[in-house]
């Protein structure tokens, strides 16, 4: 068994996990096993745990607190010595761990606690409150001096079989535990030579509700009560000066608003959880103290208004499937809902505020009730079209005609500018392993090809064989389906006016032509661009009994003759969307394919702005957004 124990507890931790257990491995004492205890995380922390750590414990979300989370991973544990950090903490130095547990040798320690800094994230007054609480030089606390913090700190196995950490109290279970044995004649270590920094990246309100647990919990152990708040507010205010005197002194950014409202959400905090335990009796009300983790969303709240914002994680209903999404796609559909030109919003179908994005894959985060066949960490895409699967429209495999229907991204369901989505199940089609997220997020378009396509084939039965095929424009819809079309051995032509966009054909056998001409050599002919210039070449120089399908969308109204359409036998054919069973032909065709000229652009989501305006300027074929790291670099 090794010596000492490492317990790690962990919830939506993807972000700061690998660097604590990088630093772990470093560290000049070895005799120690990491042990990661995990509450329901849905990003990447469980699958970096399983690959990095020694045990990862898993425990439901209603049973968590801290001190039941610390004794699960304890009881699987086996060091003589427990050394306790946060997750989002990493030791500054190889000699952390070894500094921490030495005091433990000594008979008279049950505990100790290591030293807490900030960093360049972390608010300024919690920056000098590290500074304050732990300081440089060594102590030997005794009672009533009660105090530890299980950011940082070590105990004794034989002590804790003696006395668990209580797992009713919201907060300050570690004192809770110093104080028992504080008081039992045993003595806590302060050693500041094991040093942490301490990252809590939170807004105002999960600053408010962590003092509220710590304030609820102080007056349970009874080291605080109602007649210590004036003390408190007393500390607090003294404190707020003190803040501002030492960052003047230090040069150090922060102003004065900030600084106060550090001190204001404190203090409100504390002070609410020593007069009022009513949140903790309130099941949604305890979930948000403890999981209070939002996520990072794009949300257009208006014409021209689009931000990033904090989304709070709803609890997932039965049959809905939680995503995280890792890959998505920019869209024509994404900027006109920006520009409040998209017809939907104009006719008041769909409204605002709206987090755009449905060309997008991602991984099964985790699963409501009755999700049974869709394990987490599962690589998946999402349909687009949602309707009601009732109506008869759906019945007939016509969800577009549904009046309940949903359009990811588009209409009443938000979408995939997002670093987490929620959709019903029987939406979702996982991946083989043979597609990566990034080819993945193709999957919607290239759907929206393979419907246009069979309904070109049920509109008119076009005999089999090599047919003379016009895709006019070599954007992304146009260049998927000639990619397919050329896939099915059809004889292709694409035209484009941007030499960018056809060079990517070059050495295929695929013809290119930058001029609109010609058009009545062909049986077929794909109008992809939307723009009612081609449209109206197409329909006037296009031969007796051509076929053509209408891809792009929308096209602007205007007046156009008939005539030409009925007096030559013309079948003009509209297709909007895709179906499930489209959506499994994309996954099978996406590793046909080739796809180099959609993996040219690649932004992060705090970049969306600049993504957004390079696919205005169309500075490549497809933008791509970044949500999430992909399974490469989670085993890093």
């Amino acid at each position: 068994m090794p010596e000492t124990s490492v317990i790690i507890r962990t919830f939506n931790e993807a972000k700061h996990l690998p660097k604590l257990l990088e630093a772990l491995k470093a560290q000049t004492y070895r005799d120690f096993e990491t042990i990661v205890v995990d509450s329901g995380s849905y990003d990447a922390t469980r699958d970096i745990a399983r690959r990095h750590a020694d045990k990862l414990i898993e425990i439901p979300q209603h049973d968590f607190t801290f001190g039941h989370s610390l004794n699960a991973g304890i009881k699987n544990s086996g060091g003589r010595f427990l050394a306790i950090i946060s997750a989002h903490a990493a030791p500054t130095d190889p000699s952390w761990l070894g500094s921490l547990v030495e005091p433990l040798r000594s008979e008279q320690t049950a505990m100790v606690y290591g030293r807490q800094i900030g960093d360049e994230q972390t608010k300024l007054g919690e920056f000098v409150d590290f500074l304050r609480v732990f300081g440089t030089e060594k102590k030997i606390l005794t009672a009533p001096n009660f105090f530890a913090n299980n950011a940082n700190s070590a105990a004794r196995r034989d002590l804790w079989e003696r006395h668990p950490f209580d797992e009713s109290l919201p907060g300050l279970e570690d004192i809770e535990w110093a104080k028992f044995f504080m008081e039992a004649g045993y003595q806590v270590v302060y050693e500041p030579k094991s040093c942490v920094f301490h990252i809590h990246e939170e807004s105002w309100a999960q600053v408010r509700r962590r003092y509220y647990r710590e304030g609820q919990a102080a007056k349970w152990i009874g080291v605080v009560g109602r007649r210590d708040i004036p003390g408190v507010i007393f500390r607090e205010v003294r404190s707020f000066f003190g803040d501002l005197r030492w960052a003047s002194g230090q040069k150090k950014i922060g102003s004065p608003l900030d600084i106060f409202r550090f001190r204001y959400e404190k203090l409100r905090g504390i002070f609410s959880g020593i007069v009022d335990g009513a949140a903790m009796e309130n099941p949604i009300a305890r979930r948000r103290l403890f999981f209070d983790r939002p996520y990072k969303a794009v949300v257009i709240r208006g014409p021209g208004e689009a931000a990033i914002e904090d989304i709070a994680m709803p609890a997932l209903r039965p049959g809905e499937v939680l995503i995280r999404v890792a890959y998505q796609g920019v869209c024509a559909t994404d900027l006109e809902i920006l520009d409040g030109s998209l017809g939907y919003y104009r006719d008041g179908l769909a409204d605002y505020p709206i987090i755009p994005g449905h060309e997008f894959s991602g991984v099964v985060a985790a699963c409501g009730a009755r999700v049974n066949d869709l394990p987490e960490g599962s690589r998946v895409v999402v349909e687009c079209i949602q309707g009601c699967g009732y109506c008869e429209p759906c019945r007939a495999g016509r969800s577009i005609g549904c009046e309940k229907r949903q359009e990811v991204g588009v209409v009443g369901r938000d979408g995939g500018y997002a670093e987490f989505m929620i959709t019903p199940r029987k939406f979702v089609h996982k991946l083989p392993d043979s597609l990566d997220l990034r080819r993945a997020s193709l999957c919607e378009p290239t759907a929206v090809v393979l419907k246009g396509l069979r309904r070109l084939s049920s509109a008119w039965k076009i005999p089999h064989g090599v047919h003379r095929c016009a895709v006019i424009g070599a954007g992304a819809i146009g260049h998927l389906t000639a990619l397919i079309l050329n896939l099915r051995g059809q004889d292709v032509t694409i035209f484009d006016q941007d030499p960018r966009r056809l060079k990517w054909f070059e050495g295929s056998s695929i013809t290119t032509s930058s001029e609109l001409r010609d058009l009545a050599r062909f049986q077929i002919l794909i109008e992809a661009t939307g723009n009612p210039g081609p449209l109206e070449a197409i329909l006037r120089d296009s031969a007796a009994g051509a076929i053509i399908l209408l891809l792009g969308f929308p096209y602007a109204c205007r007046e156009f003759n008939f005539e030409s359409i009925v007096g030559y036998d013309k079948t003009i054919v509209g297709s909007v969307g895709s179906s499930a069973e489209d959506f499994q032909e994309a996954i099978s065709v996406l590793s046909k394919i080739d796809l180099r000229g959609f993996e040219q652009a690649l932004f992060t989501l705090a970049d969306y702005q600049l993504a957004w305006q390079a696919a205005r300027q169309r500075q490549a074929l497809k933008v791509t957004i970044q949500l999430s790291a992909d399974e490469a670099e989670w085993v890093r």
